[in-house]
C-alpha cells in the first residue's frame, strides 16, 4: 500500500512511502495528482529524517524504564545509578521489558538510530525488534544522556529508494526544533511502519 507522509510546515518534502522504503519525495501536490489511490497522513510541523540518540548503552541497558504499574512506588522517569542497578540485580527479567519501554521513549523522541556499544540481550533484541539502526557515536557527545540529547543529532537526508526511516516534529522550522528539541515530536516511522504517533 502507498502511504503519503506530509507536514503542514515542510508541503514541498512530502514523502511516498512504499513497503518499507521511499518511493517518491517532493511537494505534496505532486505526490497526491500522481498516486490518487495512496493513503495520506497530514503532520502538523516539519518531516525530518529522523534523530540519532547517541546515548544507546546509557538509556537501554544503564537506566531502568518503569513500568506504568509502578509510578506509585518508582514513578514514571528513568531511574539510573546504583537504584536502577539494584532494581536489576533484584529481577533480572526486568531489564527486557525496561529496555523495550526505553526504545518506544526513543521513538517518542523521534529516534530511528542508536548509538553506543550495546552488549546486553535485552537492549540489543529490543533495539532489532523496533527496527532502529545502530550507528555510530559522534565523536564528542551533546551532554547527559537524555532522550532530547542537545544538540539534536539529525540524520542525512532521505533519498528514493531508502529506507522510510523519518519523524515529524510538531515545530515551524528546523531552528524551532533545535531551540524545543525532540519532545515535539508527533510521528516516527520505522521501516515504512508508523511506530509512534502522539495521541
Amino acid at each position: 500500500m502507498l502511504t503519503i507522509h506530509a507536514a503542514d510546515a515542510s508541503p514541498r518534502a512530502a514523502v511516498l512511502v512504499e513497503g518499507a522504503y521511499i518511493a517518491a519525495l517532493g511537494p505534496y501536490e505532486e505526490l497526491a495528482a500522481a498516486h490518487p489511490t495512496a493513503r495520506v497522513r497530514r503532520w502538523p510541523g516539519i518531516l525530518t529524517p529522523g534523530l540519532l540518540n547517541p546515548y544507546g548503552p546509557e538509556l537501554l541497558e544503564q537506566a531502568y524504564h518503569p513500568d506504568p504499574r509502578e509510578a506509585g512506588t518508582l514513578g514514571t522517569e528513568p531511574i539510573t545509578g546504583e537504584r536502577a542497578r539494584a532494581v536489576f540485580r533484584a529481577d533480572p527479567s526486568r531489564q527486557g521489558a525496561s529496555a523495550r519501554r526505553g526504545v518506544q521513549r526513543m521513538l517518542a523522541h523521534g529516534t530511528v538510530a542508536v548509538a553506543g556499544e550495546l552488549r546486553a540481550r535485552a537492549a540489543l533484541d529490543a533495539v532489532r525488534r523496533a527496527g532502529l539502526v545502530v550507528g555510530h557515536r559522534p565523536p564528542s557527545l551533546p551532554g547527559p544522556a537524555s532522550f532530547s540529547p542537545k544538540p539534536l543529532v539529525l540524520l542525512p537526508g532521505l533519498t528514493v529508494g531508502g529506507p522510510a526511516r523519518f519523524a515529524v516534529f510538531d515545530v515551524p522550522d528546523p531552528a524551532a526544533l533545535v531551540r524545543l528539541g525532540a519532545s515535539t515530536c508527533v510521528a516516527t516511522v520505522v521501516a515504512g511502519r508508523l511506530v509512534h504517533r502522539r495521541a
